[in-house]
């Protein structure tokens, strides 16, 4: 047969565990995680789009006349060249005619001089 001994056993009350203070840290450098940044993104596209529209609404772009010039339309005649359409056209004011031509491509979105006979080209109206 087996015999069961029982002891007196003292427990004792736990004891306080004192931690040393420790200094406090300077908040680091900001994380983002992809949602913070996916946020992030979004706020700065917003601010674009809204400077683009601001920016955009002060457009000088109108459905009426504006006071420009008037603009002739003129038919290319065969062995005609750009520079006697454009010296036509600054002779009357006395404007140079490099700027003539220059304008004359703007009006009619030309590359380059080559004309073609039967051509109509947009020129300004001597004035």
């Amino acid at each position: 047969m087996s015999t069961i001994s029982i002891a007196p056993h003292r427990v004792a009350a736990p004891r306080p565990v004192r931690v040393a203070a420790q200094p406090r840290r300077q908040a680091g450098p900001v994380r983002l995680t992809r949602r913070g940044r996916l946020v992030v993104f979004l706020f700065a596209l917003a601010v674009v789009v809204t400077a683009a529209v601001w920016l955009a609404s002060g457009s000088a772009a109108t459905r009426e006349e504006g006071a420009g010039g008037s603009i002739d339309v003129v038919t290319v005649a065969p062995g005609e060249t750009l520079w006697q359409i454009a010296s036509d056209v600054a002779a009357p004011t006395g404007g140079d005619v490099r700027g003539a031509i220059a304008d004359i491509q703007d009006l009619n979105t030309l590359d380059g001089s080559t004309l073609y006979a039967g051509q109509q080209l947009r020129v300004p109206a001597a004035q």
